[in-house]
């Protein structure tokens, strides 16, 4: 997140001691925001490996994948965090830095949430779910930047902004491993991009209610 016209989200850790000193040693040792905001797709990727590998698993080794896909989950938040301390606290902005700020973000929300979908394609509803969840988080991010295109305040309200649908995503998933660990049915990641569909249904309509009253207040 590099540009002073960027839009911020407000994230309560941000303002964690530990999350401003890693970020100024970060900036220290020469890592720059757009670096970290690649990163965060290669966190997006590793997650959406393990989620994929899942239905080749069985018991622990199935409750490992889904552990190491809600750590990577994670880990993408984290980055995403860093880039924005980098840019701002840290005064690393760029010109191309909106780029960096929204692009990666929309690849890695269809590269988790489309993987997680196929974690559970033994099950006949998952890939579906999957690809539903992923179109639901671009449809929220779209109306959010139309928002900011039509000159109003970008909202980045939820109930599923992109904080809320990573944190029902890292529950299920931990959820969904503890199932593997004791031989149950998995429900827990079809549940939790359900979830994720319907919460970001209701996230649009917040978004666009929102825009609407702003632009019909002028």
């Amino acid at each position: 997140m590099t540009s002073v016209a960027a839009a911020r989200r407000v994230v309560a850790t941000r303002d964690a001691e530990w999350a401003r000193s890693f970020a100024s040693w970060l900036g220290r040792c020469g890592v720059r925001p757009n670096s970290v905001s690649a990163a965060s797709m290669v966190c997006a990727a590793a997650a959406a490996a393990a989620f994929v590998t899942v239905p080749n698993l069985t018991g622990a080794w199935r409750a490992v994948a889904f552990v190491l896909a809600a750590a990577s989950v994670q880990c993408r938040l984290v980055c995403n965090m860093l880039d924005s301390i980098l840019a701002v606290e840290e005064g690393f902005r760029t010109a191309t830095g909106d780029i960096y700020n929204d692009l990666p973000d929309r690849i890695a929300d269809v590269v988790i949430l489309a993987g997680a979908g196929y974690a559970c394609r033994d099950q006949s509803a998952g890939p579906l779910l999957g690809w539903l969840a992923a179109v639901s988080a671009l449809f929220t991010a779209y109306v959010r930047v139309l928002g900011g295109s039509l000159g109003v305040t970008q909202h980045f309200i939820g109930p599923m902004a992109k904080p809320h649908r990573m944190f029902v995503l890292t529950v299920a998933s931990l959820v969904a491993a503890i199932e593997s660990l004791f031989g149950l049915a998995g429900c827990a990641l079809q549940l939790g991009l359900a979830v994720i569909v319907i919460g970001s249904g209701v996230t649009v309509v917040r978004r666009i209610r929102r825009i609407a009253s702003e632009l019909e207040a002028r």
